[in-house]
């Protein structure tokens, strides 16, 4: 057994006992997420650092991590596709990679006073041509950036469709949510470690390319890792990918998010090898506060990567504020009404296309209209915007 393996062993004990010892009043989430917290965070504190900005684990020291979050204003914004794209493909390859949709509709983030979008790369688009692909990011940072938008960049992901493949993409299917999305690397893919060098060389040349580049604000890792059924056998990948970039050194952060509370080996790792905690959360407020002020016992800056659902009751009307009042940036799902159809909820497709009686996700129609006047003008308002 190695010591990450007896580390992980030690803290699922921990983790075990302490939930078959409260009472059940409590979610079994917020148990689980408590007890990794209460254990964890005197195991972070407790390494020494063998230098003045990166512990004994790479991971950055909390107050480099807290002097880094205090250099930016609060952190607000969506997660980016353009409307013209159904999926991280069709974004990237040379064919569809649509620069003018990308800058309108940036401007419109800017005009609400976002200062940072979340954008998923695909390594399938790096891997017809590395160099082409990496011209497109950096046309992609640079509109970002005269836009006053920093870019939170995500490599792999274990959501929606398990089989990407290059060139035409499908057609969105009608009512249906994300029926486009693509996995990345895929299933079974992400599981198979002969995979392994060929993505570990897709991250490290990407990393390194942009390594020190003040446009990108953080990078995120993996999206979602377990999702789609896929459990454990993602964990390998995960655990790589870390060290992949690890080896990078970049000046900019690093990060997988939270995303189910279950997950107990995924949620120690990802918490104890993170620099900045990012977090998924689709509950609403009272819920999504208690989140929070667990996660807080970290002692490390939040960022929710993924929030606002809205018939699930997380709403910019009752949520934003809470993200705000507790200052943990707020990056929700949706920005523009486009192929994805994120307007029609996850698992309520509408087969006839008629728009919802309420839109799961977006903010804004695909001509600049907003969903709702009252839901911008709250987010203009919180970012300090006229």
């Amino acid at each position: 057994m190695t010591a990450n393996d007896e580390y992980f062993s030690n803290e699922m004990t921990i983790l075990i006992s302490f939930k078959t010892k409260h009472d059940s009043y409590m979610k079994p989430a917020s148990i689980v997420l408590i007890c990794f917290l209460f254990f964890l965070t005197p195991t972070i504190k407790s390494q020494p650092n063998k230098s003045a900005t990166r512990a004994s684990n790479g991971v950055w020291p909390v107050e480099k991590a807290n002097k880094w979050y205090s250099q930016h204003k609060w952190i607000t914004g969506s997660d980016f596709i353009p409307s013209t794209a159904i999926n991280q493909l069709e974004m990237w390859q040379a064919e569809t990679f649509d620069s003018a949709t990308i800058n309108r509709e940036l401007g419109w983030a800017e005009n609400i006073g976002f200062n940072a979008m979340r954008v998923f790369l695909h390594s399938i688009a790096w891997k017809q041509d590395p160099n082409g692909f990496k011209q497109r990011v950096n046309t992609y940072l640079s509109i970002a950036d005269r836009h006053h938008i920093q870019t939170i960049f995500v490599f792999f992901d274990d959501c929606w469709n398990k089989d990407p493949k290059p060139g035409k993409q499908p057609e969105p299917k009608t009512g249906v949510h994300n029926s486009g999305w693509m996995q990345d690397p895929g299933d079974p893919y992400s599981g198979d470690s002969t995979n392994f060098p060929a993505l570990e060389k897709y991250v490290k040349d990407v990393m390194k390319s942009f390594a020190h580049d003040k446009r990108i604000l953080l990078w995120d890792l993996y999206n979602e890792p377990g999702n789609s059924g896929k459990f454990e056998k993602s964990l390998p990948l995960l655990t790589r990918i870390f060290q992949w970039a690890r080896s990078v050194h970049p000046d900019q952060p690093i990060s997988a998010g939270l995303w189910a509370w279950d997950f107990e080996k995924f949620n120690v790792f990802q918490v104890a090898n993170s620099d900045i905690i990012t977090y998924h959360d689709y509950e609403q407020p009272d819920q999504h506060l208690r989140v929070i002020q667990l996660l807080k016992v970290n002692g490390r800056p939040l960022i929710c990567t993924e929030y606002m659902a809205r018939v699930r009751n997380s709403r910019f009307s009752n949520v934003l504020p809470v993200l705000k009042k507790e200052n943990v940036g707020a990056i929700n799902w949706g920005f523009v009404s486009g192929k994805t159809n994120t307007i029609y909820a996850w698992d309520t497709p509408i087969p006839g296309g008629e728009e919802p009686k309420e839109w799961f996700h977006d903010i804004f129609r695909k001509d600049g209209t907003p969903y709702k006047q009252e839901e911008v003008d709250l987010i203009k308002q919180l970012n300090g915007e006229k």
